[in-house]
């Protein structure tokens, strides 16, 4: 049998562990020489492939420099937001299916989240409908926990970790005064409240911060949070309410468009911001305490420094299995993962494939019976799902000036 290449590409948002995942499919293609002939990445994704911009791993990181993937952040090959046509029909595809019979692939790699497995989809489909043998596969990436027909992705475990020591350390700084204060921390989710409710992580004992937690899975009132606020006093002086992005009214407006104009991003989705400082400013205003609000922003998603060793595993261990089903001829799916409960209670997780087109352009929300009645917390069924995929330390390779020895793309 000849040699093919392999090609692979990263989307979306970046995660503390997406490459991670990059580093389980190069490393596994890799361990198939009589194979696989050039480990090829995309560079910005499928539209940096249309741009022609392309690198070969074994001149990029050769070696040893490969394993640094495993501790950087960001996404080493950069990444896009390109949307492939709907209709199959566009002359885009000819054109993407033409390189790739010129650069001999035989196998093609995405690493991304829903928007990513729509690219997947999209290819696969057109590969089907043209006879082409190329395998395609889908590798999951997401903070936001959302893609269906999987346990949990690689980066929520690593993001969440983030988020509650996060909110720790701004609880145990808050609590420094006697005064009654108020802090909002506004937390990435738009429609899906995973990482938010992952700030429940941070209590270390019942009746401790934060004191109030909501997700967009629940309809948010103002004046039910006004008073849940003044209720929380009783129990500390110092209140930290965590709230997810996209927290909204009964008739589905965002918060954060109470206060402030929202653009949208070239998928359609609205671009939040905002509904921390709209509550900082409410709470102030209404209740007359000292309020401030905190948007964690991006570092959710870059810091290596709370990366989850759980999560980690699992990203090199989705990159490999990956591969390992596209060489079986599998193709048109997701790697996912499933969990299983050990009899000794531990926790376990194995790989599986999902089709990609029941994933694409679906999302996956908190469960409501893992949310309180009143919409203002989580339950211990979202704790006990959450503590095992935080769990482990990551030692970072430090540099010479003392700073962490990330690999960059030259």
């Amino acid at each position: 049998m000849s040699k093919k290449n392999l090609i692979v590409g990263q989307s979306g948002g970046p995660t503390a562990v997406i490459n991670s995942s990059l580093y389980g499919v190069v490393s596994e293609g890799l361990r198939h020489p009589e194979q696989i002939q050039h480990i090829y990445g995309m560079v910005n994704g499928i539209e940096g492939f249309l741009a022609g911009t392309v690198l070969d791993f074994a001149t990029a990181l050769p070696g040893s420099s490969l394993e640094k993937l495993k501790t950087t952040p960001g996404a080493y090959l950069g990444s896009c937001r390109y949307k492939l046509p709907e209709s199959l029909e566009d002359p885009v595809y000819p054109r993407l299916f033409q390189k790739f019979r010129e650069m001999n692939i035989g196998w093609f790699f995405y690493i991304g989240g829903n928007d990513s497995m729509d690219t997947v989809s999209k290819l696969s489909r057109y590969a089907a409908q043209t006879g082409s043998d190329i395998r395609i596969i889908g590798e999951p990436k997401t903070i936001d926990n959302d893609l269906v027909h999987t346990d949990h992705t690689p980066g929520f475990g690593s993001a969440a970790r983030y988020v509650a020591s996060t909110v720790r350390e701004i609880s145990i700084d808050a609590n420094v005064y006697e005064k009654k204060s108020v802090t909002i921390v506004e937390i990435m989710g738009r429609h899906a409240g995973w990482l938010t409710a992952a700030s429940a992580l941070a209590r270390k004992y019942k009746g401790d911060n934060p004191l109030l937690i909501y997700l967009p899975e629940t309809t948010f009132d103002q004046e039910a949070f006004l008073k849940a606020v003044e209720k929380s006093f009783e129990k500390n002086c110092n209140v930290i309410v965590c709230v997810s992005e996209g927290i909204h009214d009964a008739e589905g407006t965002f918060i954060c468009e109470y206060d402030s104009s929202v653009g949208t991003d070239t998928f359609g989705h609205k671009m939040l911001a905002g509904c921390g400082k709209y509550l900082e400013n409410l709470v102030r205003s209404r209740l007359g305490v000292k309020a401030r609000s905190v948007e964690l922003n991006v570092s959710q998603r870059c810091s290596v420094s709370m990366m989850s060793a759980t999560d980690q595993m699992e990203a090199v261990t989705a990159g490999n299995f990956g591969v390992q089903a596209a060489l079986n001829g599998e193709t048109g799916k997701m790697v996912s993962f499933l969990r299983e409960r050990c009899t000794d209670g531990r926790y376990s997780m194995k790989c599986n494939l999902e089709d990609v087109n029941a994933i694409c352009n679906e999302e996956k929300t908190v469960p409501t019976d893992w949310i309180t009645a009143d919409g203002s917390d989580v339950t211990q069924d979202f704790l006990d799902y959450a503590a095992p995929l935080i769990q482990g330390t990551v030692e970072i390779p430090l540099g010479a000036d003392g700073l962490p020895d990330f690999v960059y793309r030259k």
